[in-house]
């Protein structure tokens, strides 16, 4: 009996061992069976230790999963084949470039694409197919659709060489539709916004870096006797940086400066009232232009934008703030008269406003230009102020906006 016993005894400890080895050889067969196999071995990338918890398996065979076993064998390994960290034998160092964009610091330069443009792409084909040109000029329009037929107008001056936007202040777009051209330019749409107001969330000087000139015109301007390729070349023959077309000079005009002139292509400065021009280089007798039609090149253009105020959204003032930005202003701001326009004048905007008090919507919208032009000038010459007094210069606190003493 005792010799029974133990050979039982020693059978089932046979049984356990070969039940402990062969568990312990299909766990080592699997290992290297799972370390072998591509989709799952992440051991012979050479990625930086930090980056390995950021691929995702899951989404790569999701990204994939159109593609037979073998095509995604062939994406894996070609991802296995870029070294994407330091080589063997240097620290583990993360990118940090303080000359890189503002935010993207952290971005190896070769990737970094701080500029963009409003060029549309396809979806579908080659990235470097989808386009057969590249607009060089910008063109916007700040439109309501009561105006459509002035603005087709517009629009037909303006060639394939510019790209256009149309900034939808009424909140209609798809009536738009009816033009052909309607396909090809782009569409921004807010109620009851001014095109300054667009121009400072839509226009930032990176996105419009692609062109040479930007437009930033009213819906309401008569281009009959208006070629833009012409204006174009005249803007650059004479060195505008900022400039607008002369005004038809039988309508209503403001200033003297922007009134079209019969004796030449460019004129840059002018004769006003007796006492508006203390300074014959200065607006409004110079280096100055209104704000209904103006052209800007990409370098004033950059400047420009940093001028725009938020809350200011009518742009009154800002005429006569934008010599600011190009220098000498003088000779680089100018009215181009053998392109010009008409300034209809039509209150579109206005109509947008709200009446109160039984006042049409217009007053109210009225006032709050007038309001804006003072704000802005106050703005400007405080600034101007603060700068100047950090420096040590003496101010002249007794004119209307302080000037150097």
């Amino acid at each position: 009996m005792k010799t029974i016993f133990r050979s039982g005894h020693l059978r089932k400890l046979s049984s356990l061992m070969r039940l402990i080895v062969t568990t312990f050889v299909g766990i080592v067969f699997g290992f290297f069976l799972g370390a072998s196999f591509p989709t799952l071995s992440l051991t012979k990338m050479n990625l930086p230790a930090p980056l390995l918890p950021s691929i995702d398996l899951t989404y790569i065979e999701d990204k994939y999963s159109g593609l037979s076993t073998q095509a995604l064998l062939n994406v894996w390994s070609t991802l296995k084949g870029r070294k994407v960290g330091p080589t063997q034998g240097q620290n583990d160092t993360e990118v940090w470039l303080p000359t890189n964009p503002r935010g993207a610091e952290r971005l190896p330069p070769g990737i970094v694409v701080s500029e963009t443009d409003f060029y549309q792409r396809r979806l579908w084909g080659l990235p470097e197919e989808d386009l057969t040109s590249k607009p060089k000029y910008l063109v916007t329009f700040t439109v309501g659709y009561d105006q459509r037929a002035n603005v087709d107008a517009c629009i037909k001056k303006f060639s394939e060489n510019f790209t256009i936007i149309l900034f939808h202040y009424d909140g209609r777009t798809d009536e738009w539709n009816e033009f052909e051209w309607s396909k090809r330019v782009i569409h921004v749409s807010a109620r009851k916004q001014t095109k300054w107001w667009y121009a400072k969330r839509f226009l930032h000087p990176d996105v419009v870096a692609a062109y040479d000139y930007i437009f930033i015109w009213d819906e309401d301007l008569g281009v009959e006797h208006f070629d833009a390729e012409k204006y174009i070349e005249l803007a650059k023959k004479h060195g505008l940086e900022i400039s607008q077309p002369g005004l038809e000079p039988d309508k209503g005009l403001t200033w003297q400066m922007t009134k079209k002139r019969g004796d030449g292509e460019v004129h840059k400065v002018t004769e006003e009232k007796p006492g508006w021009c203390p300074n014959p280089v200065l607006p409004p007798c110079a280096a100055f232009i209104e704000i209904m039609a103006p052209v800007f090149s990409r370098n004033a253009w950059r400047c420009v934008w940093h001028m725009i105020q938020n809350d200011l959204v009518h742009g009154w003032g800002l005429d006569f703030a934008l010599r600011k930005c190009v220098e000498p202003a003088h000779e680089k701001i100018g009215v181009i008269d053998s392109q010009w326009i008409v300034h209809q004048g039509i209150p579109t905007l206005g109509n947008q406003g709200e009446g109160k008090n039984g006042k049409s919507p217009w007053v109210g919208v009225k006032e709050r230009c007038r309001r804006e032009w003072t704000m802005f000038q106050d703005r400007v010459a405080v600034a101007e102020k603060d700068y100047y007094e950090s420096l040590g210069y003496p101010i002249n606190n007794t004119a209307r906006y302080p000037t150097l003493m």
